[in-house]
């Protein structure tokens, strides 16, 4: 069983940066996609971003370009960093790694948006 660890979350200022980080404790075999959902309560997870091997990238409608997903497939690793955040950018984000076994995820971080 792969384990993704995410790091990286905690409590950003409106206007505001930060940057998190997912590695797996091995690469899945025929990994495809990573990326983010994010969930707040009352609502159903939401994709962040996703970043495909070919390279495509996708982000929720939502993230207006104030998001950066990165990663590398190879070390099983990706990135999101969060710029200009918002107080409704509030909500735990898990990052997935989608493989030939299946989809894996993280145990989620909490972000918090406030001043």
């Amino acid at each position: 069983q792969v384990q993704l660890v995410e790091s990286g979350g905690g409590l950003g200022q409106p206007g505001g940066s930060l940057r998190l980080s997912c590695a797996a404790s091995s690469t899945p075999g025929g990994l495809n996609t990573m990326g983010w959902f994010r969930q707040t309560p009352g609502k159903e997870r939401e994709v962040v971003a996703f970043l495909e091997n070919s390279g495509f990238m996708g982000y929720g409608d939502f993230v207006k370009g104030r998001f950066t997903i990165s990663g590398d497939s190879g070390k099983a690793t990706v990135d999101l960093q969060m710029n200009n955040l918002q107080p409704e950018d509030t909500a735990v984000y898990y990052c997935y790694m989608d493989a030939t076994g299946g989809r894996n995820w993280g145990q989620g971080t909490q972000v918090t948006v406030s001043s």
